[in-house]
């Protein structure tokens, strides 16, 4: 058989459209096949469990996630903020987070966390509903003197420490509540879950 009239550039440039229009093919499949196993918006809005990666959160620094329709506070606390929680206790309404809002695995403690590097809770004021800001400075003139750092609700003047704990005095009645969490490696939280069933 001749390979006369054979135009090899040709066939060269066939085959190599044909792999990639077959190669796209393939990743247009994938994509909505791998989609599928991420959980859908009805689902998350239910309560689906959120990943924080919070391997790259520097120490002072805050992010936040959402979980059921409500924004989730992760905020890594520098050694400073960790030794400044417990000069709070007697300007605080509850210290010792003894209203039952917490989970039963977080310790009634001024850190009121499962490592106490990381705070984790709901951005969501106890009084009505408003988002208070993250206020980590010491002493804004704004806050005064005595403000160590944590979260102020501009609405209606709400305080809460770096832990969530609500200053006396303030119309939120309640500290701010930290919703199920767990630590699936050093780097990740999943929030959403206990941990026992993390175990």
């Amino acid at each position: 058989m001749s390979n006369e009239g054979v135009d090899k550039g040709r066939r060269r440039l066939l085959v190599a459209t044909t792999s990639v229009v077959g190669a796209v093919g393939a990743v247009g499949a994938a994509v909505p096949f791998v989609a599928s196993w991420n959980p859908s918006a009805k689902a998350k809005a239910a309560g689906a469990p959120v990943k924080a990666d919070v391997s790259k959160l520097e120490p002072g620094q805050q992010m936040i996630v959402e979980w059921r329709g409500k924004p989730v506070w992760i905020v890594r606390r520098t050694e400073e903020a960790l030794e400044n929680l417990a000069k709070l206790d007697d300007k605080l309404a509850d210290p010792a987070s003894e209203k039952p809002q917490q989970p039963d695995y977080i310790p009634n403690t001024p850190v009121r966390a499962l490592k106490p590097e990381f705070a984790v809770m709901t951005g969501i004021c106890t009084h009505l509903g408003c988002s208070p800001t993250y206020r980590p400075e010491i002493a804004p003139e704004d806050l005064g003197e005595e403000w160590l750092g944590g979260f102020f609700c501009p609405c209606h003047g709400s305080k809460f420490d770096l832990s969530g704990r609500v200053y006396k005095g303030v119309p939120a009645p309640t500290n701010l509540v930290i919703p199920p969490h767990a630590y699936i490696d050093d780097k990740v939280i999943m929030v959403g879950v206990d941990p026992e069933e993390t175990a």
